[in-house]
């Protein structure tokens, strides 16, 4: 794994965390505010190159022209996207992509939901790296309020890159937030289909924090995947994710729910089925433990919309009042956080069961470590209508064995709650 593990952070040794990547993490966010320096995205034979002191291709000055032109084929789509408050809509970046591909553009969305267009251009230009050829490439990244452009040159397998920002201004037109230029020092085309590099570019902002070049992270998908793949993702993968939850982080089934943490769930569960965020929250005190009683109709219906489980087995697995019939709730608090840049789901490919069951096989995309798959896990589906379904069951099926999702921190346990919250107020302060 890239990554390099250290101490759990927090209090005393009860939560041990990357003490290193957390700051090393606040640092690169507040970068991103400032410099736009850091990149927020995720067969040709693999290539990886490792490069030092090389020298920094030149592009020529056509930037300015192209960037126009580029606002201007997007500007119809723009105005509508504004009259009509859809900006950053996955319809709207599907339809500035494509009409970035109709251009002759290379083009593709930051969250890599949508097709690459004019890939063949990129497989080329991967190609030509691979072989040590002569070659340039563009690439344009629609995110939600603007683009990122980026000119990449090679040369005897070095790749240069020139990484531009351009943010809309109130007339729809493309204005410069920032421009960095830097080397390649990782660069690989996977077989999971996307294209990684990586580099260090260097702002006056950046050095007074850091002392140091920041690094930049691209992750692009090149190879096109099943629109069915990305539909199931949408409805029933991404909504819960793997950001403070554990339901695709363990082994479990209706049988057996092992390890999964239902109060988690109940956090995931809440807003898909009210279309809002929960309203048991932490107490603003960060000293001060928030605790609450939820009705356990509210509690059961949310957790039964989504898992096929009886009250018995989940009030075993939470901590049920059976005298208030209400279960006993504590917000995730301080010392319960999670490292900012995890991974993100991808369904790569899918089963449709005889017994009306999906079984839906995922990658996990991690672009801060430069990992097309750092795990893989099979999930299966039931539906029941378009807008109801239940998760039957979870499998981690690589790697095998032993595997430690590092970033991923549970809740306390009752005696780690102890020692950090010496006070707990019922119903939050």
């Amino acid at each position: 794994m890239v990554l390099e593990k250290t101490d759990r952070f927090w209090k005393a040794g009860l939560i041990e965390k990357n003490k290193k990547a957390l700051s090393s993490a606040m640092i690169i966010l507040i970068l991103s505010i400032m410099t736009g320096c850091s990149d927020d995205t995720p067969e040709v034979s693999e290539i990886e190159i490792t490069q030092q002191d090389s020298e920094v291709y030149s592009f020529d000055n056509n930037d300015s022209a192209d960037v126009e032109r580029i606002a201007e084929i997007l500007s119809d789509i723009y105005e509508e996207a504004v009259d009509t408050n859809t900006l950053g809509s996955l319809d709207i970046m599907r339809r500035m992509v494509a009409v970035l591909g109709e251009n002759g553009y290379v083009a593709v969305d930051s969250g890599n939901q949508i097709d690459m267009v004019q890939a063949e251009q990129a497989f080329d230009f991967c190609k030509a790296v691979d072989e040590k050829e002569i070659d340039e490439l563009t690439i344009i990244v629609v995110m939600e309020m603007g683009i990122r452009k980026f000119d990449l040159k090679t040369e005897d397998g070095n790749v240069n890159i020139v990484r531009g920002y351009y943010q809309y201004d109130r007339n729809g037109s493309l204005q410069n937030r920032s421009t960095v230029s830097y080397l390649a020092d990782f660069w690989q085309y996977t077989e999971e289909g996307y294209l990684i590099f990586e580099g260090s570019c260097f702002s006056d902002e950046s050095y007074i924090l850091t002392l140091s070049d920041t690094p930049e992270h691209t992750m692009l998908r090149i190879l096109p995947l099943d629109e069915k793949c990305r539909e199931y993702n949408r409805k029933y993968i991404l909504p819960v994710g793997y950001e403070q939850n554990n339901l695709f982080l363990c082994n479990w089934s209706e049988d057996d729910f092992g390890d999964v943490d239902f109060y988690d769930l109940f956090d995931r569960f809440y807003p898909m089925m009210h279309s809002q965020s929960v309203p048991y929250m932490a107490d603003e005190n960060l000293g001060v433990g928030a605790v609450y009683q939820v009705p356990e109709e509210l509690f059961e219906n949310v957790i039964g919309a989504y898992i096929n489980i009886d009250c018995e087995t989940l009030r075993s697995k939470t901590t049920y009042l059976s005298e208030l019939a209400a279960y006993e709730y504590r917000p995730r608090g301080f010392y319960e956080v999670e490292y900012p840049d995890i991974a993100y789901p991808e369904v790569v490919s899918y089963t449709e069961n005889e017994d009306g069951t999906v079984t839906l096989y995922i990658n996990a995309v991690y672009p801060d470590g430069n990992m097309s798959k750092e795990f893989s896990h099979t999930t299966v589906i039931r539906p029941f209508s378009e807008d109801s379904f239940q998760y039957v069951l979870n499998e981690i099926t690589l790697p095998e064995g032993d595997y430690d999702i590092w970033w991923h921190s549970n809740r306390l346990t009752e005696k780690e709650r102890e020692n950090l919250y010496p006070k707990e107020v019922y119903g939050g302060t």
